[in-house]
């Protein structure tokens, strides 16, 4: 099988974005409006000759009505998930929103990266230190929208993932 990664967050971290840019489409819409995607969106990445699954889903508020339907979108895209990306936006800093969806990662014990994207103007480390007290590893300090990163981003992931994952499906 395919590794599956999927990508989960505040509504307007990029997390569409970096889905565009992992599966070379724009299948996902992107627009400065919360809550453009509700459902989980599945493509396939391509690292190389290494094929994967990539998941976008909707953003995680912690308001009720349709935003706890979306809500179980994300738990079930977290649910099929050999990994996740948690993506959170650099420029905003660490809300209590993020740290909200960070206990609530923690609980799946899945294994998170945690991604600090929009972060193309700002200083990798100073921009990473304030999310690393979410207490889920260093963060990855990325820009979606310019590719800024992501490769080794990828390339970091994949290396958890057998060479020959998929091969033959």
């Amino acid at each position: 099988m395919l590794p599956v990664i999927a990508l989960v967050g505040r509504p307007n971290v990029g997390k569409s974005t970096l889905f565009n840019r992992l599966t070379r489409t724009r299948d996902a819409l992107v627009a400065d409006q919360p809550g453009l995607t509700r459902d989980r969106k599945y493509g396939i990445g391509k690292l190389g000759n290494r094929p994967y699954v990539v998941i976008d889903t909707g953003g995680i508020s912690e308001e009720g009505g349709i935003d706890a339907v979306m809500q179980q979108q994300v738990m079930a895209a977290i649910g099929e998930a050999d990994h996740v990306l948690f993506l959170l936006d650099a420029r905003a800093g660490c809300t209590g929103g993020d740290q909200s969806i960070a206990e609530q990662l923690r609980r799946t014990g899945k294994p998170i990266t945690v991604v600090a994207n929009k972060g193309e103007s700002l200083d990798a480390a100073l921009a990473g230190a304030e999310f690393h007290a979410l207490g889920l590893g260093p963060p990855v300090v990325i820009a979606a929208a310019h590719g800024h990163g992501v490769r080794p981003l990828v390339n970091e992931l994949l290396k958890d993932f057998p060479e020959d994952a998929g091969e033959g499906e």
